[in-house]
């Protein structure tokens, strides 16, 4: 008879025990598909935290200039950049916001102390300010690289308070040497957290007259293309090596200052990592228990059946006959498990991700948790080769039975 279909005939003769190897496949089957799923979400949800928060990377140097910084934006660790151009300017139609305390006799020594802070920059969500929340656009739009070349500013809602500014009103600002203004149009009204000190200060340190325009308007006000420092945002901490080397290679070793702030990303994707590692080590611990406890069943039942196994033998069947036997029966009811689980993994998967996936408050979220036939297949793979695994082993036994000893051994 074909080793086959007398594994069919023996799972139908023994309902009982092929009903408790479809219970313990299907455990297996359902926690190997669970961890596949988890892994799979944590890992699409690492992607999209990398995506949307990244790490910042600001460089300081003498050799920092526009040019520089342009180049060193386009290095393909670089997903986004950000140069700040800092000056103090100066607008003879705005009277700043100014500390109510008396100036002291020495602040008349700094010709500059009543002007206003001016920073050019490429991206103002990318100032750490804006990035980390404390400041907020209140009213019209931030800064983006769409602005680059426009004559466009930003101002803080103090200062557009006390000069009846808004949106789509034009500021003249003056040039470094004061001999000449040109005008700007104010895009978007920002709100500082930093209010007026408890001593004296000048405006140009106030937070309150602090206005924000794309590097290349303030270059042409006459601040020079040196900048005061440049944000690069990579995708993880491991992408800050190759920029740090391209950055020394650009700007040189002398006078260079390389900072990373990493604490957002860290804080947001540590947890998912943790999540998706315990995922990895659920599927490895699951397949290693499941490999014993299917093996010890397997091994179990060959000896159940030795008077089955000697009378095959005496008949003249092939010992790897018998081996491949148990190895279909396990296969079969496998199959049958991994039929069930699929649907299951359908309905429940929402659900486990709802529960196990930390979620982000920053537009990262819960990743979604969902079931491809790429899943389903690794999960037959892993529950096919544990089949295998704890059917063949067992099975080695057989090969060194001999028949007569089978048959007259009285246990």
């Amino acid at each position: 008879m074909n080793f086959v279909k007398r594994a069919a005939l023996s799972l139908l003769a023994r309902k009982g025990k092929t009903i408790l190897l479809l219970g313990i496949l299907l455990v297996i089957c359902a926690l190997l598909l669970g961890g596949l799923l988890l892994r799979g979400a944590t890992a699409r949800q690492e992607a999209e935290a990398q995506r949307r928060i990244g790490v910042d990377v600001t460089v300081r140097g003498d050799e920092l200039t526009t040019d520089a910084a342009d180049l060193l934006g386009a290095a393909p660790p670089v997903v986004a950049y950000n140069p700040v151009l800092r000056g103090v300017t100066a607008s003879p139609g705005l009277t700043p916001v100014t500390s109510e305390l008396p100036e002291p006799p020495e602040a008349a020594a700094d010709p500059e102390r009543n002007g206003l802070a001016l920073a050019g920059v490429r991206d103002s969500g990318l100032l750490l300010a804006f990035a980390s929340g404390r400041s907020q656009v209140v009213s019209g739009r931030a800064l983006t690289e769409r602005d680059a070349g426009h004559r466009v500013v930003m101002v803080e809602e103090r200062l557009a308070e006390l000069n009846g500014l808004a949106v789509g009103d034009t500021v003249d600002l003056a040039t470094r040497d004061g001999e000449d203004t040109v005008p700007f149009e104010i895009v978007g009204v920002h709100r500082s957290p930093q209010g007026i000190p408890g001593q004296w200060t000048a405006p140009r340190d106030l937070a309150a007259n602090q206005l924000y325009a794309p590097v290349a308007p303030v270059v042409e006000l006459g601040f020079g293309d040196r900048l005061s420092e440049a944000v690069f945002r990579v995708e993880s901490p491991e992408a800050a090596r190759p920029l740090r080397e391209e950055v020394a290679r650009v700007l040189g070793p002398d006078g260079l200052r390389f900072d990373v702030n990493d604490k957002a990303y860290l804080d947001r994707v540590r947890p998912i990592q943790r999540v998706g590692a315990f995922a990895g080590a659920l599927v490895w611990l699951i397949s290693l228990a499941g490999a014993v406890t299917l093996g010890l069943i397997v091994a179990l039942t060959i000896r159940e059946r030795r008077h089955e196994t000697g009378m095959l033998l005496s008949l003249g069947e092939r010992r790897w006959k018998l081996v491949a036997q148990h190895a279909v029966e396990v296969t079969a009811v496998a199959l049958v498990a991994l039929a069930v689980v699929a649907p299951l993994g359908l309905l429940l998967a929402p659900t486990v991700g709802e529960r196990l996936l930390p979620s982000d408050d920053d537009g990262v979220g819960s990743a979604e948790v969902r079931m491809a036939a790429a899943d389903l297949g690794r999960v037959a793979g892993i529950g096919l080769g544990i089949s295998l695994v704890s059917t063949v082993f067992p099975g080695l036994g057989i090969l060194r039975l001999h028949p007569r000893s089978i048959l007259t051994d009285s246990e």
